[in-house]
């Protein structure tokens, strides 16, 4: 949960503030453009998913911003990855996760910003345009909450409580994978579904909305490198099927492999021991 507190005093943070907020913004507009019926560009990638003209207005935004304040080069969803593997130091982007809730109208999309340093993220920002809300995880620190609509700055606290609340994909009950997963962690503990886009969860995790967040299909370093960062430091993780926390940037592909994000250790042992059982039932 979040306390109120203070406005930082990070300069880094502080530098980010209006970058974000005018992201945010940028996208409210967009959101709104479509929801209304307006004409609105769709496109579809290679891959088949979306993509719109507001991840592209988004994307040419937080680019021009980066590059006046940042040498460091950017790794973006919608931009090219050039010679990537040379990078020692670098931002990586995902201007709208959730292109595919945006679309069918729900508010549940972020923008996922964050710094890779070697193989590791070292700060990062989720930003919920719809409710005006942006995370921030600082280099060192427990993440920061900015209402920037109440100009009101929250803190992240550790709250203990009992129920169990798993995150899950709208699109999960298609995938068999994840109903196996749930009749494995039943066998564990009661839970409570909650369901929303991918790294919306994230952000759910840190309100205390999300315990344990399984997923059986394709994501990419930008869809998971804020996430993972955010919830590491308030004692969780994010892991692949053997136990392995995610790093970036190390591999030809930034497609990602399975993986399981827990809250805390409590989650994690309980989140992995339902995994095992799902493996020895199928």
């Amino acid at each position: 949960m979040f306390k109120a507190t203070t406005s930082p005093q990070d300069p880094m943070i502080l530098q980010f503030v209006p970058i974000l907020t005018q992201a945010c913004e940028i996208l409210r507009e967009e959101y709104q453009r479509y929801c209304s019926g307006e004409a609105f560009d769709i496109e579809r990638k290679s891959d088949d998913s979306p993509v719109t003209q507001a991840d592209y207005r988004v994307n040419t935004y937080l680019t021009e911003a980066l590059a006046k304040i940042s040498d460091l080069p950017l790794l973006s969803e919608e931009g090219r990855e050039n010679d990537r593997q040379h990078w020692q130091k670098f931002w990586l982007l995902d201007p709208l996760d959730g292109t595919k809730e945006f679309l069918h109208k729900r508010p549940e999309f972020t923008i996922n910003l964050s710094l890779v340093e070697g193989s590791q993220t070292t700060f990062a920002i989720l930003a919920i345009p719809a409710q005006k809300l942006i995370y921030f995880c600082p280099l060192q620190g427990m993440p920061l909450k900015y209402d920037y609509q109440q100009q009101q700055w929250s803190s992240y606290e550790t709250i203990e409580k009992d129920q169990v609340y798993v995150g899950l994909s709208q699109s999960s009950q298609k995938k068999p994978k994840y109903q196996q997963y749930l009749d494995a962690l039943e066998k564990i503990t009661p839970y409570q579904e909650f369901k929303a886009g991918s790294a919306y969860k994230f952000c759910m995790m840190l309100e205390d909305q999300v315990d344990i967040y399984p997923r059986f299909h394709p994501t990419c370093e930008w869809d998971t490198s804020a996430g993972q960062c955010m919830i590491e430091r308030i004692g969780g993780g994010l892991v692949d099927f053997k136990g392995r926390p995610f790093t970036y940037n190390q591999r030809e592909s930034v497609l990602n492999g399975g993986f399981i994000a827990f809250k805390n250790l409590q989650m994690k042992k309980i989140a992995l021991q339902a995994l095992a059982e799902m493996h020895v039932e199928h």
